[in-house]
């Protein structure tokens, strides 16, 4: 998909909505931001990690530093669709994000060790350093929505997203099953993303105030991490549920 960025730097705040807080903020944005060309898109990843999964039991720990590689496509692939393999860090509340892309069945090949990609560069010795680091690294979980992206109509860098329908499996991990899983969201929920370069504007921030929209702290992978092992993502108590051992890079 021509126009996407291989390198982003900004802040990530998210927040989650009930259908009336989504209504209503979408009619306050109206003045500020619209839905980009790309409009509704289906978003499928494979996040990857470590059989004792330290990248997302780290990433729940909340430290300064974390970091996720995953697999992403818009929209079910084919062998020969664009697929975007990412790294995703985090440092002191900034997101740092840098990915290359290349076709859905050579990214698959180059992550799964069977071959190398075509493509070459900065951003591929840092993959590759990645997953030379993380021992046994491989497919651990599928995750899919539905989003609507809006950019600002006076501020370029702005950016807000809606998520709906996140869904979450640990099986089948092949985008080309498409958006099969678990729930994590309830009916009627929306997690917004609002993804700015600097600080929030006192116009923005006014009106998630007038909506008591509040940010939360929500990981997709986290919350169907989670929910895999202690089968309910909205508890604090967490007792382990039985276990069973993620899917081989077989499974993709």
């Amino acid at each position: 998909m021509a126009g996407f960025k291989d390198v982003f730097e900004r802040v990530e705040t998210k927040f989650l909505l009930d259908e009336m807080q989504y209504r209503g903020l979408r009619k306050k944005l109206k003045n500020i931001a619209e839905v980009d060309s790309y409009g509704e898109t289906s978003i499928l990843n494979i996040y990857f990690d470590t059989p004792d999964f330290k990248l997302i039991e780290r990433s729940l720990e909340k430290p300064v530093y974390k970091e996720k590689l995953r697999l992403r496509t818009y929209g079910i692939p084919q062998d020969d669709t664009n697929a975007f393999v990412e790294i995703k860090k985090k440092y002191k509340g900034v997101v740092y994000k840098r990915r290359i892309s290349m076709p859905y069945s050579e990214a698959l090949d180059y992550l799964t060790g069977k071959k190398e990609p075509a493509k070459d560069g900065q951003i591929k010795k840092e993959i590759d350093y990645l997953l030379q680091y993380y021992k046994g690294i491989r497919p651990a979980m599928a995750i899919s929505y539905d989003r609507i992206a809006m950019a600002g109509i006076y501020d370029p860098e702005l950016r807000i997203t809606f998520d709906t329908n996140i869904r979450w499996r640990t099986d089948h991990l092949s985008l080309k099953n498409g958006n099969k899983g678990k729930d994590i969201l309830l009916p009627g929920q929306h997690l917004m993303e609002l993804k700015i370069a600097g600080a929030m504007s006192v116009e923005m921030a006014g009106i998630l105030d007038e909506l008591n929209i509040r940010q939360c702290s929500f990981s997709k992978y986290g919350r169907g991490y989670v929910d895999y092992m202690y089968g309910n993502v909205n508890t604090d108590n967490r007792k382990p549920a039985k276990i069973a051992s993620f899917p081989s890079a077989k499974a993709v």
